[in-house]
């Protein structure tokens, strides 16, 4: 039906008639329009919302992100950025020859029992080291002490940790305390008797073993172990162990002595190359006996690294060694990422050092010593030394005395000499004048 307006006049608005074909749409409503608007503010503000909680709990990355890309979306490069992961490529951290060029990290082991009156040695050769000591990582065991060693200890690191000089600050130092309940005294008789060999080693292994399990971090390319009673040694010996690139590496050491001792001698016999002799030694032992190297019990007829030694010699010169000693070791911390320890037990009849360089080399790992390149242990007299430095005393005394005698004798005789002079110039005289 067509639909128009009537006009007041009677008659038709429009000119012509609407046809009743056309369609007509009707208006949006107000409150539909405003409701679409409302939703699509709405979406927004959540999704930033979302976005916003995301940046502020990074925590929850891990947890929603693969949700919502339902695997489609590798996450692994975030794992860079989460606060609660930390990521390391041990790729990096092989061990170079230059480490101190490549920024390498060394962790710097030391072992300390009844140690207070060596500690300020074993420091001043701290702060001479010429590696990058912010690349140089410390750490301390403290057992079975009995003096003041913990605090001695703490004192120091202070006191170079303050140093105004920024080149003398260490990196990460950790002091670790634990006691294993050693018994044998801290004397030369007692320390290096046959009888307390084996048991001590492998203690002094559970020791080495607690002390870099606990310290060894993904960052570290290189560990050095290092003794504190060491007298004398190269500032630039990590430096100089690390340019043979080997796996581990360790020096020749040696100690002085008294001229009437003769002046020097081998300090370290635990470094040698294995021998036949030896070999059939281990096989006919019980299955927890322990060698130990330089003794008359154990005739090993072993090549010592110690008896190698030239004072002119090429201070590069390598020999392959199957036993090491502790006092100073230079190993990439991969050999101790793979497995290789100081064994508290009988390994191939061999416990900690000894032992862990047989491990090492069972394990395909590079073992060598430098005959020519020396350092010198500190000299501690045993008790036959203070014997005979006692009888040397007496000795010298003696014949101090003996001279002071001889002296005054002297003395004496010369003032009665010069009485009998005197008497008989007196004499003399006399006759003159009854004559």
């Amino acid at each position: 039906m067509n639909r128009h307006y009537a006009s007041p006049k009677g008659h038709s608005a429009f000119p012509f008639p609407i046809a009743s074909n056309r369609s007509f749409q009707p208006r949006p409503q107000p409150a539909f329009r405003r409701r679409r608007q409302l939703f699509h503010r709405f979406l927004l503000l959540g999704g930033i919302s979302f976005l916003l909680f995301l940046l502020i709990f990074p925590s929850w990355r891990a947890a929603i992100l693969p949700a919502i890309s339902l695997g489609l979306v590798n996450h692994s490069e975030e794992l860079h950025h989460l606060q609660t992961v930390r990521y390391f490529d041990l790729s990096e951290v092989q061990g170079t020859e230059k480490g101190w060029e490549r920024g390498e990290r060394v962790l710097m082991l030391t072992p300390l029992r009844d140690a207070s009156s060596h500690l300020p040695m074993f420091f001043s050769h701290l702060r001479n080291l010429t590696y990058p000591h912010n690349l140089i990582d410390l750490a301390f065991l403290v057992s079975d002490s009995r003096d003041d060693t913990m605090e001695m200890l703490s004192r120091m690191l202070q006191e170079v940790q303050d140093d105004p000089d920024p080149k003398m600050n260490f990196g990460e130092i950790s002091v670790i305390q634990k006691d294993f309940g050693q018994k044998v005294q801290q004397d030369v008789e007692s320390r290096h008797g046959f009888e307390a060999q084996a048991s001590r080693r492998k203690l002094m292994a559970q020791a080495r073993n607690w002390l870099l399990s606990a310290t060894l971090r993904p960052t570290h390319s290189w560990v050095y172990w290092r003794d504190a009673d060491v007298e004398t040694a190269p500032t630039t010996i990590i430096e100089d162990l690390m340019r043979h690139n080997k796996d581990v590496t360790v020096p020749n050491v040696w100690r002085p002595l008294p001229d009437w001792l003769g002046g020097e001698q081998p300090y370290d016999l635990n470094s040698w190359q294995e021998s036949e002799t030896a070999l059939a030694l281990a096989d006919s032992l019980d299955e927890d006996a322990v060698i130990v190297e330089g003794y008359a019990e154990y005739a090993t007829w072993r090549p010592h690294l110690a008896y190698l030694r030239d004072p002119y010699g090429d201070p590069d010169m390598e020999m392959e060694l199957d036993g090491i000693g502790g006092v100073s070791i230079l190993a990439k911390a991969r050999v101790f990422r793979s497995g290789v320890h100081f064994p508290a037990f009988s390994f191939e009849k061999h416990a900690e050092t000894e032992g862990f360089g047989k491990m090492a080399r069972r394990m395909n790992f590079s073992v060598v010593g430098l005959p020519h390149y020396t350092i010198w242990h500190l000299y501690e007299p045993s008790l036959d030394d203070l014997r005979h430095m006692e009888e040397m005393d007496r000795e010298r005394e003696a014949r101090e005395e003996e001279e002071r005698q001889r002296q005054y004798q002297e003395q004496e005789k010369g003032h009665d000499d010069a009485k009998s002079g005197r008497s008989s110039g007196s004499d003399a005289g006399s006759s003159e004048k009854s004559g």
